[in-house]
């Protein structure tokens, strides 16, 4: 059993749970990022990470190795980061990070030294069942602790890596994982939770995309909130049969253009923002503080307006193609033709939300019972039954 220790609190409580439940447990350290620009040191520095780690390891009196998996994570979370703010949209590397490097290449690392199952501090819980054929299945369930719930950045996860994967802190609560790293004096007990890009740190944004996003000055166009064209929108959860045509109605994302509102300002680079951002702007003297409305990169036009409560901040519903939808439970995968009601997510720690989802042959249509705001493209909406979680897919508009 390999518990990949991250040298915060989680990993290291995690790790001693499974040494007192008879594991043979061995710790490791992922050490995926080189690099510093644009990190802001704090209390929390990689090297300091690495060197909490090493002193957990130390204390449980665990085996402790260390791997250097930094190429492919530039290569599959941070590329992948600048290649989605290029396009306009807005990258989760946590969830990438989980499926393209904790729970593959760091699993594999785990397996060459002979183990056959990893272990992580994340808050979420496993539990096996049976298919409709009688076939194994692995459920990803939420974790008991709803303030600390991370299942949401685990959407992408295969039932092969599930299959490998154990989660100890599942079942417990934050406030009862401080008092274990206490009670066993753990150098973690006391540190605070990491914040930021996974295995980066916190980081100024712009400046870190700088490293390959170069600044293009744009302008900055008001759309104020009166007058704006918001389609007639249906009260509550829709039906089950509507037609194609208004899924894609309500679905596809408002249209901007420079004639609807007025300049305001300028901007660094339209690539460097995300629907209902705030900070940033740098445009005062308003009524209410300007968020953005959707960030025109092909044109590098930032359109923006006045208010959290801003129309064009508040959708119905969202679309995901075919390509980018995944299923942890493939056997419940829906068929083209069919809808079901599921409780939603379309970001961590967003209360889920009621709404039906419409399967058709270019992807999935899903409409909420209330309007949702900051539809993010590039962002992950996840869907559950009860505890656990079915399926998820990256948003297209």
């Amino acid at each position: 059993m390999v518990v990949g220790l991250s040298g915060g609190v989680d990993s290291s409580v995690a790790a001693s749970l499974l040494k007192e439940r008879g594991y043979e447990v061995i710790g490791m350290f992922m050490r995926n990022w080189h690099g510093g620009e644009g990190v802001l040191e704090g209390d929390c520095t990689r090297e300091e990470d690495e060197m909490m780690a090493r002193l957990v390891a130390r204390r449980l009196d665990i085996p402790y190795y260390v791997v250097d998996l930094s190429k492919e994570y530039r290569r599959r979370v941070v590329d992948y980061m600048f290649a989605e703010y290029e396009r306009g949209r807005t990258p989760n590397p946590d969830v990438m990070c989980n499926r393209e490097i904790k729970f593959d290449l760091f699993a594999r690392e785990a397996f060459r030294l002979g183990a056959d199952l990893i272990a992580t501090g994340h808050y979420s819980r496993i539990a096996t069942g049976r298919d409709v054929r009688g076939n194994r299945i692995y459920r990803l369930l939420a974790g008991v602790d709803r303030n600390k719930d991370q299942s949401y950045f685990l959407c992408q996860l295969s039932q092969e890596q599930l299959s490998y994967s154990l989660f100890p802190l599942g079942e417990t609560e934050k406030p009862q994982v401080r008092r274990l790293a206490s009670g066993l004096h753990l150098p973690t007990a006391t540190r605070k939770d990491s914040q930021g890009i996974c295995f980066v740190g916190k980081v100024d944004l712009p400046t870190f995309l700088q490293q390959q996003l170069k600044p293009r000055p744009g302008r900055v166009v008001e759309i104020p909130k009166e007058g704006f064209p918001v389609p007639p929108l249906p009260e509550g959860l829709p039906p089950a049969g509507l037609d194609d045509a208004t899924l894609r109605r309500l679905t596809t994302p408002y249209t901007f253009t420079p004639e609807m509102g007025m300049s305001a300002g300028e901007h660094r680079g339209a690539h460097y923002f995300t629907v209902g951002q705030r900070r940033g702007i740098n445009i005062g003297g308003r009524k209410e503080p300007l968020f953005v409305l959707y960030p025109d990169v092909q044109h590098n036009i930032l359109y923006v307006g006045q208010g959290h409560d801003h129309p064009a901040l508040n959708r119905k519903g969202l679309f995901i193609t075919r390509d980018e939808l995944h299923w942890v439970r493939p056997d419940l995968a829906m068929p083209p033709g069919e809808s079901r009601i599921y409780q939603v997510r379309i970001r961590y720690r967003q209360p889920l939300q009621k709404a039906r989802l419409y399967m058709r042959e270019e992807g999935m249509y899903i409409l909420f019972e209330q309007l949702q705001r900051g539809i993010t493209p590039g962002q992950f909406a996840v869907w559950y039954h009860e505890d656990e979680l079915l399926g998820s897919g990256v948003i297209a508009g």
